[in-house]
């Protein structure tokens, strides 16, 4: 397994926590009872500091689950909160450790799902605590346990969910079934991937992670993490011998008629981003829009019919790729044929560094394996449409299983994929995978893609490590959209213009 970066925060998968939990108890010795009693007064405090008065109810599964949710609520009746009860499966059918904390609970007995009081609490409840299904669930809820879910969900109180909402799978945030909408999640020892994935992340409300007394050492190593701030540190500086070359230099190529917007915001981008240098090769018909509006960048014409590319040009770019650290391919480039063919070869033949974009990837819709041949790094950035169009599936289905299909998507191209979203997956070939906080509302907007594209070629110009460089930019391009809405006074009116102006504040830690 590839060891994470130190600016990424391991999370924790289904299986992995189930060997922490039993590292924890076998070989350190601390008793299962103890852990979940830890378990539960994290989640009782956090109950009484989210909504300190009213009904709570705790719905509690037949597993571990259920029993820290047993904790809770005798904690929460120790402290004379009114706590009401219901429990999925008879005694008998409980795990062990669960069946010690229903002999534990004093007060009114738990009632069954069934039992009209049941209903009458659970909508009544201030706050109802989700103790059904724990982080090893995966499937479909069915049964009791979905009639539940869908109780909880219909009911006004908020939802308090232990570990994971049920019904989420914790390892890929998939949702096949019902599933619990919690206003906050209590999770431990260490956050799980699906509470930072969507459609997982959207069901989780705030996140707090608690610690439950697993001592140092545990065997924590994951593949999977948050990025942090702390990865702007290796953010490249200018010396004072600095030159612009040695700056970076990047290529961007794109542009069509309506469309040559975006390749200016990719280059622009890219300066901001710290390149010193940046030629943007368009197509020769429409180049003088540029030269206009961009008086520091570079602009070449390109051959073309029409306003769309064509394979002529290819020996005009590869010129300009001599001296290139980074190749950004396909913002505002068009779906005409002949530009389709222009960035197929053209990727296959470029020898430095490549980010993938826009129509770039829409040439290679199908066609994702020819990619893996390329001797130099390379980067693609696709929201969902564009990365179903890829694989030659619907983008619901991307929706719904972003993990699994970015990392199909990074296998057939022997590329670092940026699954695009507020929850930004950087995943690279069978290993590594980096999710952003997301968190930056203000990016919302058209041509925010074409600056994480500029962004992102900027790094690698510079000469950063491909993956570093890819999750550097995503947390650079969200510290910017944040700073942009700052400024502006508000996410609705910030522009992609106002992301690009924010970028240098955006190194700032």
């Amino acid at each position: 397994m590839t060891e994470l970066p130190d600016w990424c925060e391991s999370l924790l998968d289904a299986s992995q926590m189930r060997a922490v939990d039993r590292w924890a108890i076998e070989q350190r010795g601390i008793p299962s009872l103890d852990l979940m009693e830890r378990a539960g007064q994290g989640v009782a405090r956090a109950v009484e500091e989210f909504v300190p008065d009213g009904l709570v109810v705790v719905v509690c599964g037949k597993g571990n689950n259920g029993g820290d949710g047993l904790v809770v609520a005798r904690l929460l009746r120790e402290a004379a909160r009114d706590v009401t009860v219901l429990c999925l499966a008879a005694s008998e059918e409980l795990s062990p450790d669960a069946r010690v904390n229903l002999e534990r609970l004093s007060g009114p007995p738990p009632l069954e799902l069934s039992d009209g009081r049941a209903s009458e609490a659970i909508a009544h409840a201030r706050v109802i605590v989700d103790a059904l299904l724990g982080t090893g669930f995966s499937g479909v809820v069915h049964g009791a346990a979905a009639e539940a879910i869908e109780a909880i969900d219909a009911a006004p109180g908020l939802v308090v969910s232990v570990d994971v909402p049920s019904g989420v799978h914790a390892s890929s945030g998939v949702i096949a079934g019902p599933a619990i909408q919690a206003a906050k999640t209590v999770t431990f020892h260490a956050a799980k991937p699906g509470l930072w994935i969507h459609p997982g992340k959207g069901h989780a409300g705030e996140l707090e992670t608690i610690d439950i007394g697993i001592p140092r050492g545990a065997p924590g190593a994951s593949e999977i993490g948050l990025i942090g701030d702390r990865v702007l540190d290796g953010l490249p500086r200018r010396a004072a011998a600095s030159t612009k070359f040695s700056s970076g230099h990047v290529v961007v190529v794109g542009g069509s008629r309506g469309l040559m917007g975006a390749p200016a915001m990719a280059s622009l981008a890219a300066l901001r981003a710290g390149a010193g240098y940046v030629t943007a090769c368009v197509p020769a018909l429409l180049q003088q829009i540029l030269d206009v509006q961009l008086l520091e960048v570079m602009t070449l014409g390109l051959a073309d019919e029409g306003g769309a590319l064509t394979s002529e040009g290819l020996s005009a770019v590869e010129d300009s790729l001599a001296r290139a650290g980074c190749l950004a391919l396909g913002p505002g480039l068009g779906r005409d044929p002949q530009s389709v063919r222009f960035a197929r070869e053209l990727a296959r033949e470029a020898s430095l560094a490549l980010v993938l974009d826009a129509d770039g990837l829409n040439a290679h819709a199908g066609e994702l394996a020819a990619l893996a041949g390329r001797e130099a790094p390379t980067v693609l950035t696709p929201h969902a449409g564009e990365l179903a169009r890829l694989l030659d599936i619907d983008s619901e289905q991307v929706q719904s299983e972003r993990l699994a299909h970015a990392r199909r998507a990074s296998e057939q191209a022997e590329a670092i994929v940026v699954l695009k979203g507020d929850d930004t997956l950087v995943v690279e070939p069978g290993g590594r995978v980096a999710i952003s906080r997301g968190n930056s509302p203000a990016l919302a907007t058209a041509g925010t893609g074409d600056v994480l594209t500029g962004t992102i070629s900027a790094l690698l110009a510079q000469g950063m490590e491909p993956f570093a460089a890819a999750a550097t930019g995503v947390q650079l391009h969200a510290r910017a959209g944040r700073e942009a809405g700052r400024r502006q006074g508000a996410g609705e009116g910030v522009i992609a213009g106002d992301v690009i102006a924010a970028l240098p504040s955006a190194r700032c830690r």
